[in-house]
């Protein structure tokens, strides 16, 4: 977490050095050329980081369908919890009972992680599907600036 704090703190200021950079050492070339490459490769660049994004996402997302984390509740949490709950009432609960809604909780659990690992894997497809259009098409654009 501590990387993606850093990384939007830093990452503007890198753009700006790299647009002035660009800036100065173009000069010569008319502004309005200038600016149209600058635009195209922090476009470039923005698509090309969503893309990166969603791929990593959709890797975290398949290691959850895959293994996915375990029940943080322990058995004895679980069963002090269901005895204290039925003292009040004066209901017995057996032992079997207890430990077979506990393993159904358990097994819900896993359930309900790879659900929504499968949720993050569509939407982060959303994430490379979407620029990857964009980041084709102004590559395109930047070969034809090239040439010119």
């Amino acid at each position: 977490m501590f990387v993606f704090g850093l990384l939007t703190t830093i990452l503007p200021v890198v753009i700006i050095v790299f647009a002035i950079a660009f800036v100065a050492k173009n000069k010569e070339k008319g502004d309005e050329r200038v600016i149209r490459h600058l635009y195209t490769y922090l476009v470039l660049f923005a698509t090309l980081m969503m893309v990166i994004g969603g791929g990593i996402s959709i890797f975290m997302a398949a290691a959850d369908m895959v293994s996915p984390s375990g029940y943080y509740q322990n058995y004895q949490d679980y069963h002090q919890m269901r005895v204290s709950e039925k003292v009040g009432t004066k209901t017995t609960v057996s032992e079997e009972k207890i430990r077979k809604d506990y393993d159904q909780m358990v097994e819900d659990e896993k359930a309900r992680t790879k659900e929504n690992a499968k949720n993050q894997i569509i939407k982060s497809l959303g994430f490379i599907v979407i620029p990857l259009p964009i980041f084709l098409y102004f590559n395109k654009m930047r070969k034809k600036q090239s040439d010119i």
